[in-house]
């Protein structure tokens, strides 16, 4: 005797979430061996990392929204992928920031601070030049800061990702009336 089950496919809130949790999972270890290394993440070629890994997670995450589902996509059910990934994903990132720099290594502000020094000394820019902007800085560079743009910038940044991303991953299906 057979039961015919009909399986629901996943949501894009349940993929994005998911993903989410993996991206930024994979985000904080990064981080702490960063730290832990002393490597200043935040220029040069690891900078773009983050971004690289981004779009991974979020092409990762709408491939297996389409392969739990008929194999279709639309542009919005891809963008709520991205949206809920980006949601999971930056909040996450941005409280364990947020803690790690206010309650474990304070100092971590203070290198990226004489990074940010030695960049703008490099570039030729007058002390004057240099104070405003350092001053401009110290505005952005509280852990409190950190923890809002984190969230806020993230998401962003995600759903940017996202809307370019999701023009190649759609694929709609040809049977939806239009």
């Amino acid at each position: 005797m057979e039961e015919n089950v009909e399986v629901k496919p996943a949501s894009s809130r349940s993929i994005g979430v998911k993903w989410g949790l993996i991206g930024s999972a994979v985000g904080v270890v990064l981080f702490v061996v960063y730290n832990t290394l002393k490597i200043d993440f935040t220029q040069g070629p690891l900078s773009w990392l983050s971004y690289v890994m981004m779009a991974v997670f979020i092409f990762l995450a709408q491939k297996q929204f389409k392969d739990s589902g008929d194999s279709y996509m639309s542009y919005g059910q891809g963008m709520g992928v991205a949206f809920w990934y980006g949601l999971i994903s930056s909040a996450i990132s941005s409280v364990f920031t947020f803690l790690y720099v206010k309650f474990v290594d304070g100092g971590m502000m203070d290198m990226i601070k004489e990074n940010q020094l030695k960049g703008m000394q490099e570039k030729g820019m007058s002390d004057e030049q240099i104070d405003q902007a350092m001053e401009m800085a110290g505005k952005f560079t509280s852990p409190e800061a950190i923890l809002g743009f984190g969230l806020v910038g993230g998401v962003i940044m995600v759903l940017i990702v996202g809307l370019v991303l999701t023009i190649f991953t759609q694929k709609k299906n040809p049977e939806a009336i239009v």
